[in-house]
């Protein structure tokens, strides 16, 4: 008897969509199975034609794919392809793929890039508090109020939020390291702007275990087996 998956998990697996969208996919009538409408809920085999949006989809013999890759700033972390400069039209990979997550488009460093819609969605997860690690240059000297604050938790007025507590270490006179678990639309330039810093270069350059090290801007490399290894015995847990 042939395996049964359920529908999102399929379309996730297949590196179509994160399991969010295949729902919404559902639901607006954009995938059949075998020629009839889908269904919330349903479940397939790999012997079942799945259409996504017209398209026939299989995962079957799919290759996971995880890369990382350092962002220059002008790039923007989205697969729409009306942004004229979408990450995934940038990179030209010759699968399909979408980003983790989002760096701003004038931020710099780490995005992981996959076609692995379960590794999205628990790298993503606000309730998994997954670390990620930032380099920040501001526009004046670092005060020990500034550092202070900045790792008590910050209310931002704009999102009416307060950030998690977080590190941050004094790196020079105007550059400084943090390591957030949440990540908030533009919170490090709101958080340094609540205390009148301006950001001028933030680079991210950790991703839970995974580092951007040396690679060079602009390109993208394989997370190997090893660190692959330790990011799921670190994903063990987390939720979808």
């Amino acid at each position: 008897m042939e395996e049964l998956y359920r529908l999102n998990k399929y379309l996730s697996d297949a590196g179509v969509c994160s399991r969010r969208a295949a729902d919404a996919a559902i639901e607006a009538g954009e995938v059949t199975v075998n020629g009839e409408q889908a269904v919330m809920g349903m479940k397939v085999t790999v012997s079942d034609e799945v259409r996504y949006k017209g398209q026939i989809v299989s995962n079957v013999g799919k290759k996971n794919i995880l890369l990382a890759y350092n962002k220059p700033a002008g790039i923007v972390c989205t697969a729409e392809k009306r942004e004229k400069n979408n990450i995934i039209e940038h990179i030209n990979y010759p699968e399909r793929i979408y980003p983790i997550g989002r760096l701003d488009k004038d931020s710099t460093g780490l995005i992981l890039l996959t076609n692995q819609g379960d590794l999205v969605n628990k790298i993503m997860k606000a309730v998994n508090a997954h670390e990620k690690e930032y380099i920040v240059t501001v526009d004046k000297d670092i005060t020990t109020d500034f550092i202070t604050n900045m790792s008590s938790g910050v209310y931002l007025e704009e999102l009416d939020v307060t950030t998690r507590k977080c590190i941050v270490t004094k790196i020079g006179p105007r550059e400084f390291r943090i390591v957030l678990t949440q990540g908030l639309n533009r919170q490090i330039r709101r958080m340094c702007q609540t205390f009148g810093y301006r950001v001028r270069t933030l680079k991210r350059v950790r991703i839970m275990n995974i580092e951007l090290g040396n690679l060079k801007e602009d390109t993208y490399r394989d997370v190997n087996s090893k660190e692959i290894k330790e990011l799921m015995k670190m994903l063990e847990g987390s939720k979808n």
